[in-house]
């Protein structure tokens, strides 16, 4: 007999360091009790990968066994806790353990760290689908047709039971749960089924659920966070008409008069705010265009057309659709066929319009051909993510989410009323998974969560995205561009400065570290003429011209704290003239403090709020 199949015998529930093939469950295999701390992992002084085998129905001992694949990182000291790490998807996990590890840092001194790979994802018994495309729907038919009916119990309400098995084998107590984006979806789903072994729990740009307890995915438009960001901004709100309205007129101006170079599909993919540079210039570019300058938004369109995006082909997405589906609430009923869905959500989308101010036609959709993956996918088992009147454990939650993520803050906030002590903190102009962010919002949300696990308080600090605010109206001529109020300059310099300012903070709000478009820009024209080249803290200015009639030469050096230092020949007016300036870069003011040089006379100019 091997080793493998021996400790299929001996071992209660196969108990392993390394994956095993699968054996016929044995009686004792049978129990769905895990000794605690019975797992060879949980005497490891040092990072140990196991597996564990759990009943593929959590509801019947007797059901076929599955593995999932787990690792185990012991405190680097004395241990006071453990985390279970949940990160996004549903994907795998462990792919992610260095980057949670980065994200909690120095908590890993005295904190136990267990991630586990869903069960069907990765190294878990991963369901898989040779062909399958996610945006072909007679694969993902196909899919559910090949995988049969065992694929009913790859959600997250079984899940978390795997997860507790683990907790146990491991002889860990309650566990600090932290769970960033879908694995908020198991964070939820473990609370209401295992409430004796969370002590507390961690959020981070939670998934919500319908009445039903189901995970929404919501397909929609989100033109309401243009108001948002116009209304932080006087320059903004001074333009004419309110951001959405003017944002309605645009789309059917662009579908009454197609602009190959302003497809519906690239200009949706701004109304999200996510992109910097989108939520800095795009009502501004969207004024400009209704009045017959298109210049603006074409340079924001071509910018954020073409971008990186994530495939969705190959096998491994078989067990993405068994959690998404089978977790998810949706605009159609979870025993209908894939006929009746389909008309179903033909009505939803004649309704409701959650695309408005578009149509699905407008950004290439068909209702009826794909625009939702799970129309295929059959959902034959009762599975929500938080039962009905789930009573939820009262623990410390700490939840935070940002303006322009996939759930609104009010949405967020109004949901994580389930748990008795839940806090919501906002984080404004906040994007998804927050604690993984760049920069000052990155670095503000990792200091949370570190606060927050070692103690279980929520900490008095409030992070904020907020690094830019909205422009006004494009400058059409130097005369259009308002003097600044700088000391020792006569007003002629004052507007030069002004341009020659508004130049620089153009091409330095395309490295904003939000930015991912624009972050991959090498060079750029500048808005009315000229090149603009962007390296590693340098942007160069080649003739650039951002007003009409205003052209910079020379050199920006941006440092990775955002200082700006610009050093132009600027010509103007006829005539060439030498500015240096120092700023604060990426600031939620209307205008920084300014200092510097022109033509050898130093000035200051104040902030404005």
């Amino acid at each position: 007999m091997t080793l493998t199949a021996l400790a299929g015998v001996v071992l209660s529930l196969a108990l392993t360091a390394t994956p095993l093939p699968s054996a016929p469950p044995s009686p004792a295999q049978e129990r769905t009790t895990v000794p605690e701390g019975s797992h060879e992992c949980a005497r490891a002084a040092a990072r140990c990968d196991g597996t564990l085998a759990v009943p593929l129905d959590w509801n019947d001992p007797s059901s076929e066994r599955i593995e999932v694949a787990f690792a185990w990182v012991p405190a680097a000291g004395h241990a006071t806790g453990t985390i279970l790490a949940a990160p996004g998807g549903p994907l795998p996990a462990l792919p992610d353990l260095p980057r949670i590890q980065q994200v909690l840092g120095p908590v890993l001194g005295q904190r136990n760290l267990l991630i586990v790979d869903p069960r069907g994802l990765g190294r878990s018994s991963p369901l898989l689908c040779p062909g399958l495309n996610l945006a072909e729907p007679d694969t993902i038919a196909a899919c559910a047709t090949r995988l049969g009916p065992r694929t009913r119990f790859f959600t997250a309400d079984q899940a978390v039971r795997d997860l507790d098995a683990v907790r146990r084998a491991l002889g860990a107590g309650p566990v600090t749960f932290y769970g960033n984006s879908y694995g908020t979806v198991y964070a939820q789903a473990y609370a209401a089924r295992h409430p004796e072994g969370l002590a507390a729990a961690f959020l981070d740009s939670t998934v919500i659920s319908s009445a039903g307890g189901y995970a929404l995915w919501p397909v929609r438009s989100r033109p309401d966070l243009l108001d948002l960001v116009c209304r932080r901004s006087p320059a903004c709100r001074a333009l004419p008409g309110d951001a959405r309205r003017t944002y309605t007129r645009l789309v059917t101006r662009l579908r009454e008069h197609p602009d190959p170079e302003v497809p519906l599909i690239t200009l949706r993919s701004m109304d999200g705010m996510a992109e910097p540079v989108a939520g800095r210039e795009l009502n501004a570019a969207a004024t400009a265009y209704l009045a017959g300058d298109p210049e603006p938004l074409r340079r924001l369109a071509r910018a954020m057309a073409g971008g990186p995006g994530q495939p969705i082909e190959g096998a491994q997405w078989a067990g993405y659709l068994a959690y998404r589906c089978g977790d998810g609430g949706f605009p159609f009923d979870r025993d209908a066929g894939p006929a009746e869905r389909l008309d179903q959500l033909e009505r939803y989308y004649r309704r409701e319009r959650p695309l408005a101010p578009y149509t699905p036609a407008d950004l290439g959709l068909d209702v009826r051909e794909g625009l939702e993956f799970c129309v295929n996918w059959p959902t034959p088992r009762h599975s929500p993510v938080l039962p009905p009147r789930a009573d939820l454990p009262d623990i410390p939650v700490m939840v935070v989410g940002g303006d322009f993520d996939t759930h609104s803050p009010a949405e967020v906030s109004a949901a994580m009323r389930v748990f008795p002590d839940a806090t919501f903190v906002r984080v404004p102009f906040g994007t998804h998974s927050l604690a993984w962010a760049t920069g000052k919002t990155g670095d503000c949300v990792r200091a949370a969560l570190r606060s927050f696990v070692t103690d279980h308080r929520v900490p008095p600090a409030r992070c904020t995205a907020e690094n830019y605010r909205a422009i006004g109206a494009f400058p059409s001529s130097l005369s259009e561009v308002d003097p600044l109020p700088a000391t020792g300059l006569d007003a002629g310099r004052r507007r030069v400065l002004a341009a020659a300012f508004a130049t620089a903070a153009d091409a330095v709000a395309r490295r904003n570290p939000g930015n991912l478009f624009h972050g991959r820009l090498k060079e750029q024209p500048g808005l009315r003429g000229g090149r603009v080249t962007f390296g590693d803290g340098v942007i160069t200015l080649d003739e650039a011209a951002y007003v009409p009639g205003v052209t910079a030469s020379g050199r920006l050096v941006l440092t990775p704290e955002g200082r700006a230092t610009a050093s132009l020949d600027v010509l103007a007016a006829g005539r060439t003239f030498r500015v240096e300036l120092a700023w604060e870069a990426f600031t939620a003011q209307e205008r920084p403090a300014l200092s510097g040089t022109l033509d050898g006379t130093p000035f200051q100019v104040p902030e404005q709020n």
